[in-house]
């Protein structure tokens, strides 16, 4: 036997293995795909299986009922592109530099994507990434982040929009929405047959303003307030059902897990799940709709336990069967047996922060229609330097007792807030979820107020701790 067709045996017997995981008690099971799809704004009760009085999601509908509706469930910011941070790193954005929107991540980080990709996943991303780099030579863009494939948006985009084709900037006819449902349904053509499993991330630029995108019914909602932004709901719902019934044509829906999300809270504050909306971190600014369908488990009703986009990288990884040991500390918790319904309660606390910086302009198509100009004309690289990978090698200390902005500490049912410094309000997101009554200044309540306020204090050292770049040493 020839040492040339051991190694191809070898490596067909690698690339085999590597398809399935393995249970508790050592039995192979094949490794599930993953899709990750966010919205960009939606807030909780803009759904209709959340009861919005006028607002029809079908799709959403739909898939809610062959779900797990997850109904505590908490964006890793109140606003985009942190979020999008947690996700990706199962970390508190600030530690990992994206302050607010429009800031990269370092590149420092450990990615789910990457992680998948080294236990034989096909990795891809379509849609609004918001957090790094279009440009081929950045250290900051979606290859560094672990995919294999990619065409983005560097933030929100709409009609005929410009996006970067794995570093090659195009400009694309039709509606955004519809373009990158197209693209990702063509990722999931190439590979279903494939050797390995998938994971895929689809992050739709809807229904972020300025809502010049459409659904089927272009005059939907004609006179009601907001009527742009819940045409764009709309059109999202219909592309989710494209996405579903694709999966299901291609034989791929039984063994997916598709998670479904939206980044921060929503437009309108009446609808969004609580006091305030996008932009704040009272409950209105980050409780999202939530629904994770994995047809081969079964997973159906509704979930009141808290969790978060930090909770996706440990939970996912676990789902798939993949043991990892993170290269830095982790804000989320593997709640896959509350998923599962092994388990009712979570162990760790959910903590937000927001403010300690402002947020960067990054307008889409503005920034990657002059990158493509250039390159049409072949000027030399890079085609925008300061966009390379922005400030990400810079580590300014923050003393470790910085207060600045809004932060809260999440112990179901009590949510504490901490607000520009020593001001702090206490609540019973059970008894009171529109955060009315403020219980930090109740006799009855001054332990458990001292508590904590230690423990968020120590989390919020701890994250700065990080963003000085002390994880990395």
């Amino acid at each position: 036997m020839s040492k040339v067709f051991i190694k191809l045996l070898l490596n067909y017997i690698f690339v085999c293995l590597s398809t399935y995981a393995f249970d508790a008690q050592g039995n192979a099971i094949q490794k599930p795909n993953i899709i990750l799809v966010m919205a960009d704004d939606q807030g909780w009760g803009d759904t209709g299986y959340n009861g919005h009085p006028f607002l029809k999601t079908p799709e959403l509908d739909a898939m809610a009922q062959e779900s797990l509706i997850l109904d505590r469930f908490y964006a890793g910011a109140p606003v985009c592109s942190p979020t999008r941070a947690s996700v990706m790193t199962g970390r508190t954005p600030i530690r990992t530099k994206v302050t607010n929107h429009g800031r990269y991540m370092r590149y420092h980080e450990d990615t789910i994507a990457e992680v998948l990709r080294k236990h034989s996943y096909v990795t891809g991303i379509f849609g609004k990434v918001h957090m790094g780099s279009g440009q081929i030579n950045s250290p900051c863009n979606p290859s560094a982040m672990g995919f294999d494939e990619w065409i983005i948006g560097l933030n929100f985009f709409d009609r005929n929009p410009y996006l970067s084709h794995q570093g090659i900037v195009k400009r694309r006819q039709g509606q955004g929405s519809v373009i990158i449902t197209d693209d990702a349904i063509s990722f999931l053509q190439k590979h279903k047959k494939g050797e390995k499993p998938i994971f895929m991330v689809l992050w739709y630029p809807s229904p972020h303003s300025p809502h010049k995108e459409f659904p089927d019914k272009t005059n939907l909602y004609q006179g009601k307030k907001f009527a742009g932004y819940y045409r764009e709901i709309a059109l999202l719902d219909q592309q989710l059902g494209r996405l579903r019934r694709e999966l299901k044509d291609m034989n791929l829906a039984e063994n997916t897990i598709l998670w479904y999300c939206s980044d921060n809270g929503g437009l309108v504050k009446e609808s969004s799940g609580g006091r305030m909306k996008k932009g704040s971190i009272y409950e209105g600014g980050l409780r999202v709709p939530a629904l994770i369908e994995w047809p081969q488990q079964k997973l159906k009703g509704r979930s009141s336990v808290a969790a978060s986009t930090n909770d996706m990288y440990p939970t996912l990884l676990s789902m798939a069967g993949i043991k990892h040991q993170p290269l830095h500390k982790l804000d989320g918790e593997d709640v896959s047996d509350i998923i599962m319904g092994r388990k009712s309660r979570r162990e760790k606390s959910i903590g937000f922060w927001h403010g300690l910086q402002q947020g960067q302009s990054t307008w889409n198509d503005k920034t990657l229609k002059a990158i493509m100009e250039k390159q049409q004309a072949q000027a030399p690289l890079p085609h925008d330097s300061s966009r390379l990978k922005k400030d990400v090698d810079e580590f300014p200390q923050f003393p470790e007792g910085t207060k600045i902005g809004h932060a809260a500490w999440n112990d179901w049912p009590w949510k504490l807030h901490r607000i520009n410094g020593d001001k702090y309000e206490l609540y019973n997101l059970e008894i009171d979820p529109m955060e009315t009554r403020d219980l930090a200044k109740d006799p009855s309540q001054e332990s458990r107020l001292k508590k904590m306020t230690q423990e968020l204090n120590e989390w919020m050292r701890s994250v700065i701790h990080s963003l000085n770049g002390k994880d990395y040493q």
